[in-house]
């Protein structure tokens, strides 16, 4: 005689069933696992998201229950703290990283930004006026922060040029604030 055959359940019917007890198990212990969160320490404006993430733990190992190891409260609790700690020690690792990170620049007023915009066309406007020797010199130095050795060894030339050529420039840049700042009725003070 053949071996008694299982009923045959559609997948879709086993999805249905599922669906239908994890909705029970949701209504029945939602709040037990919000008020457990609340207990190891989930911060209030993540309350749902834990609680969503309990039942999604749920849902995949709802097969691996065990009535014969513990209590279904018990087990809920178990994954509900996982959760929570595992959301913890997220957050606690993105704050470590956050505290790596410099502090932003505050950002300059209105005006400041525009006074930086001027002034920087002014710059552009004096490095295009200046023969490509000394504007490379200048930029160089004045605008990327590089030594006269490094540039002399960039450019291929004797450091005594380099010297030379950022004398210059810088005369010619003297020259161009001072009279601009004449132009604005500011007094000339030597320095």
């Amino acid at each position: 005689m053949p071996p008694p055959r299982e009923p045959a359940v559609s997948p879709a019917g086993a999805h249905e069933d599922a669906r239908a007890r994890l909705g029970a198990l949701y209504q029945a212990h939602a709040d037990f696992v919000v008020r457990i969160s609340r207990q190891l320490g989930a911060p209030a404006a993540q309350l749902e998201d834990v609680v969503h993430d309990v039942f999604l733990v749920v849902h995949r190992r709802l097969g691996e229950y065990d009535a014969g190891r513990g209590s279904l409260r018990a087990w809920l609790y178990g994954i509900t703290r996982n959760v929570v700690l595992h959301r913890i020690r997220g957050q606690a690792r993105a704050e470590r990283r956050l505290r790596l990170l410099p502090d932003p620049e505050p950002r300059p007023e209105p005006d400041e930004r525009l006074a930086r915009s001027h002034a920087a066309s002014l710059v552009q406007r004096f490095l295009d006026q200046l023969d490509e020797d000394r504007r490379l010199v200048f930029a160089l130095i004045e605008i990327e922060g590089m030594s006269a050795p490094e540039v002399a060894e960039a450019l291929g030339v004797k450091l005594n040029t380099v010297y030379s050529r950022l004398r210059l420039a810088r005369q010619q840049f003297k020259a161009i604030v001072d009279r601009l700042h004449h132009g604005r009725g500011g007094s000339h003070g030597g320095a």
